[in-house]
């Protein structure tokens, strides 16, 4: 297979009819092989427009959700990222290109210690192994967080930990009916939620909707 080829029809076929037309995000895609982010005998299906599975029941997002996901959160060089799961590295490895440093939480230590080893040519990556479905209380705020499996909403200490004109991209709702959202810190306790998209994706594990009361 050739797997150039397979990349250049990823962004030209899937990402960028899905309206991601930044050129630096484009770039990125055609930078940073997707096919080394896999299993070796996943790696014919790297470029395809689906969630491939990563084990312990996770997966890695499309492509085109990945390009969208990019495009929305508008890493600058000077941006300190917060991603919660780090899942296959990938598009770990997509915002660490853009961003001054990405701080990455991972649940299984399985997981994170293949993404350390498809990652280690980075030296602006933090790891860190824990429970991030709720919150990382490390203290700090960032200029972008990004929720890389779907949650039933966003809790509000992660809202908190944005940075003032900080951006926050999540998947929220319940399958088969979930919206990709981009929250903006506008003021101390003012936030902006804009609706992106619709889709479908694995949810964070520990991150379910809490059961209605009942009267």
């Amino acid at each position: 297979m050739n797997l150039e080829q397979a990349r250049f029809f990823m962004v030209e076929q899937q990402i960028r009819p899905w309206d991601v037309l930044d050129p630096q995000v484009l770039e990125l895609f055609y930078q940073v092989p997707r096919h080394e982010f896999v299993a070796e005998s996943q790696q014919a299906l790297a470029y395809s427009d689906i969630e491939l599975p990563i084990g312990e029941g996770q997966h890695m997002l499309a492509p085109k959700i990945e390009g969208r996901i990019l495009q929305a959160i508008d890493i600058s060089t000077d941006d300190k990222v917060l991603e919660i799961g780090t899942g296959s590295g990938y598009l770990t490895a997509l915002m660490a290109k853009l961003a001054k440093q990405v701080v990455t939480i991972e649940l299984f230590e399985s997981l994170q210690k293949q993404a350390k080893a498809r990652l280690n040519a980075f030296d602006n990556i933090q790891f860190h192994l824990g429970d991030a479905s709720q919150n990382w209380n490390d203290l700090q705020r960032y200029d972008v967080i990004v929720f890389g499996g779907a949650c039933a909403e966003v809790t509000a200490a992660y809202k908190q930990k944005l940075q003032l004109g900080g951006r926050l991209f999540a998947i929220v709702g319940q399958s088969p009916a979930m919206e990709a959202i981009l929250i903006t810190r506008i003021g101390e306790d003012e936030w902006l939620s804009e609706s992106l998209f619709e889709t479908d994706t694995t949810a964070l594990i520990n991150h379910q909707s809490q059961p209605s009361f009942r009267f």
